[in-house]
């Protein structure tokens, strides 16, 4: 299935945010409070706020140089609009603050401290615009001009440092998320090995018999004695004809369960589906005297499955079952819906599995039947996995077993 890509990279990157219209009230009631009504000093305010809005919406500003750009332009605007506003009086001195923490949130400890240098550099230069013979600048006036770039300084720092602090936690989060996948790659890498080493060994095991049975008849068939009773080469062929026959059907069901299995999920019903199935298994359930009884949902289920892999698995569910159960009893099909997913369930009325194999029916080889393979359940486990859903078993010894089959409504992830 091709993956979707985040709704953060599908998203249009020019979009108004909730934060956009703070900033526009906040920039509003800075014009609107300006007591002096000075028009210079609230198209710079517009201007700013423009700017601020705009700016992270601007791919080239989001790069080192971008962010040094952006700081620059908005200290500017703000030596610009105290420059209007009676200067090194202006009420409006605090919004150096913006260009400031501009760059300590973004910038490394230098490009903060030169930040900070020049805000306080372009605060203090309109001192030169100063009459200092009719000035009422008094030294406390002095202290308070001073005081304004400490206050500058501190605030820019601590900024810078919380910046920081929250850039190295990021970069935490992201090695810690890295080790995370390398971790589960490499479990995956050893699921996989381990059960392709399964599953090699399970396929000896099974191809001992066949080979075995096909060795001793033709070493038999080499015997003088036995050359001279055709009834018996015929028979010793057979055997080996059969063998192989054996032999090719199993190397062909590990093929169908060892190769990738490819999802094409389709939004259907699946009622009709549990219909032709059970249809299907009647001959089967009637030769072993067994009856098969649907549960039916009361309705349409609609949800997206694969319209040809699903019916597979609930057909080996459905022949487990059979098999399973003693002439006149039952197996029943159930299914269940609800708002986020299906419940498909068969249970029988078998003589049920032991305890100790209830973890191990879903493993591949693994059969309790004298002539089984142990690729079934294991094949519908693999199936129900691929549609992002879930396969469970409950048994009770003598009272027979069921199987749940759980599926998202939503369709394979």
């Amino acid at each position: 299935m091709d993956a979707s890509p985040p709704i953060s990279q599908r998203r249009p990157r020019f979009f108004f945010r909730a934060e956009d219209l703070v900033w526009l009230i906040l920039f509003a009631g800075l014009a609107v409070f300006n007591t002096e009504k000075n028009y210079p000093a609230i198209m710079i305010l517009l201007v700013m706020a423009v700017f601020q809005v705009a700016e992270p919406k601007v791919r080239a500003l989001s790069s080192s140089r971008g962010q040094i750009a952006a700081s620059a332009i908005k200290l500017a605007l703000a030596y610009l609009l105290i420059g209007f506003t009676d200067g090194v009086q202006s009420n409006y001195y605090a919004i150096l603050f913006v260009p400031i923490i501009s760059a300590a949130t973004s910038l490394e400890l230098l490009g903060t401290f030169v930040f900070i240098a020049l805000a306080c550099a372009s605060y203090l230069s309109f001192l030169l615009f100063v009459d200092w013979q009719g000035s009422e600048l008094t030294a406390d006036a002095i202290n308070t001009l001073s005081l304004r770039c400490t206050f500058l300084s501190v605030v820019g720092f601590l900024v810078y440092q919380q910046a920081k602090a929250k850039r190295e936690e990021m970069l935490r989060t992201e090695e810690a998320g890295r080790s995370l996948r390398r971790a589960e790659a490499s479990l995956r890498r050893s699921e996989r090995l381990a059960a392709l080493g399964q599953l090699t060994a399970g396929l000896a095991h099974e191809l001992r018999n066949p080979l075995g049975t096909i060795k001793a008849s033709a070493e038999f068939m080499t015997k003088p004695a036995t050359q001279a009773k055709p009834e018996v080469m015929g028979e010793m062929a057979g055997n080996i004809a059969s063998e192989v026959d054996r032999t090719n059907a199993l190397i062909s069901r590990f093929l169908d369960f060892a190769k990738p299995l490819e999802i094409h999920a389709q939004r259907s019903d699946l009622a009709p589906l549990i219909e032709n199935v059970v249809h299907q298994l009647d001959g089967v359930a009637e030769k072993h005297g067994v009856a098969i009884v649907e549960d039916p949902p009361g309705g349409p289920v609609e949800f997206s499955f694969d319209p040809d892999l699903l019916p597979l698995a609930l057909q080996n569910l459905l022949q487990n079952a059979i098999q399973a159960s003693k002439p006149g009893q039952t197996v029943i099909v159930g299914v269940y819906p609800s708002a986020d997913q299906v419940l498909i369930q068969v249970r029988d009325q078998g003589s049920g599995i032991d305890p100790e194999h209830l973890e191990s029916v879903f493993n591949p080889f693994f059969t309790t039947k004298p002539n089984g393979v142990g690729l079934g359940l294991a094949l519908v486990a693999k199936i129900v996995e691929e549609h992002g859903g879930k396969i469970s078993v409950r048994s009770e010894p003598g009272k027979g077993t069921a199987f749940d089959v759980l599926i998202p409504r939503l369709g394979p992830v």
